[in-house]
């Protein structure tokens, strides 16, 4: 069943300072004037990010109008509003079968990603997955191939990426100057899962396909290689369930990774904060750092606020200390204005406009990570990548 909505468009010029967060030039020149051009699917509204992944379809200005499906029946699930929603059915077909269709966001539970992923691309669409994009690393080169195979770009949500903290690092780390890498170390702690619907789908394995590592892990373990240019190779794990919760994912895992290069390093990730508040859009809710150690010196961002703490090789009278600030635009996108970020390249990739933000092939890597680990956790053993 089918619900037409009025198309109401006003788009009009955003000015948001984005030049700080990596977007192509291109990208850039259009940023204030660009006039809505694109129309866009949202592929399920029961996901925990789909209110604020509909908000910020509404607010780019690149973006014409909004098409919303999900698979349970219209009305039964909560109502997303949108002022560029232009159709809400629970007929797929109906979406995807639009010729003036350019792209879908897939936000849907991880058991049934895949399959909604391999409609879009069969219907000639662009794909934007919701990490981490399918049950496992066969199953997501599947649709990299597919994607590839009929010249669509498919992308997975890593906004992460385009933090000024993270563009700075990697920028740092890229000029040599810090040297030879050394050690990478991340933490990533959330609010524990009594506050996080213990009953929802992402702590039920047959659903999800895995627990913390695969929900928030995952953007430490895509920043570590990101940031450094460099690829986890082998993985060391133990992982648990703490929260004393009915769920049957992981809760809480400690990785212990080596680098190709040699460098060796950590990652720590939990729902372990016990008065941060609740929900999954609670700032306050996360203990966040992540470091890299290299052999003149080092990056370090403590918390997820703008500024980046780097030690390297000290200018005359000068100290080898110092704090950078890296300040973000507000924006009511997802992820705030790294994701508006994230979203304008992936949009401007869309125009032939340079690279798409990420490529199924890095889901494809964190996927094989996160089964590393899981198997390294079962057989005590390393596990190589």
């Amino acid at each position: 069943m089918a619900r037409v909505v009025p198309n109401a468009l006003d788009v009009g010029p955003r000015t948001a300072s984005l030049n700080a967060l990596g977007l192509p030039a291109e990208a850039l020149a259009k940023a204030g004037t660009t006039r809505a051009t694109m129309k866009a699917a949202l592929l399920g509204l029961t996901h925990p990010h789909a209110s604020v992944l509909l908000a910020t379809l509404d607010y780019l200005p690149e973006i014409s109008a909004v098409c919303l499906w999900d698979p349970s029946p219209v009305g039964t699930h909560p109502p997303l509003v949108g002022r560029k929603v232009v159709q809400v059915t629970d007929d797929l077909n109906a979406v995807l079968d639009q010729t003036d269709l350019i792209f879908a966001v897939v936000a849907v539970p991880t058991d049934q990603a895949a399959a909604v992923e391999a409609r879009v691309l069969a219907a000639g669409k662009h794909l934007l997955a919701e990490k981490p994009a399918g049950m496992s690393s066969a199953e997501i080169a599947r649709l990299a191939q597919t994607a590839a195979r009929q010249g669509l770009i498919a992308s997975v949500l890593y906004p992460r990426r385009f933090h000024p903290c993270m563009l700075a690092a990697r920028e740092l780390l890229q000029t040599g100057e810090l040297g030879t890498l050394l050690t990478a170390e991340a933490r990533f702690l959330a609010t524990q899962v009594q506050f996080r619907s213990p009953d929802s789908w992402l702590f039920r394995r047959r659903e999800s396909g895995g627990g913390i590592l695969l929900w928030l892990g995952c953007h430490c373990l895509d920043l570590l290689q990101h940031v450094t240019g460099d690829e986890i190779a082998m993985v060391g794990a133990q992982l648990a369930i703490r929260s004393g919760e009915p769920i049957d994912v992981e809760d809480t895992a400690a990785l212990t990774l080596r680098f190709r290069s040699g460098a060796v390093g950590t990652l720590l990730a939990g729902y372990t904060l016990a008065y941060s508040g609740s929900g999954y859009l609670n700032r306050t809710g996360y203990d966040s750092y992540l470091g890299i150690n290299c052999l003149h010196g080092r990056v370090v961002w403590p918390d997820l606020n703008d500024r980046l703490i780097v030690e390297s090789p000290p200018p005359a009278g000068g100290s080898a200390l110092r704090e950078l600030a890296c300040p973000v635009p507000s924006s009511p996108a997802y992820a705030g204005a790294p994701g508006e970020a994230f979203f304008r390249q992936f949009l401007a990739a869309l125009a032939g406009q340079g690279s798409p933000p990420t490529t199924l092939a890095d889901a494809v890597r964190t996927a094989r990570l996160v089964e590393a680990a899981e198997l390294s956790s079962r057989s005590g053993q390393f596990v190589s990548v």
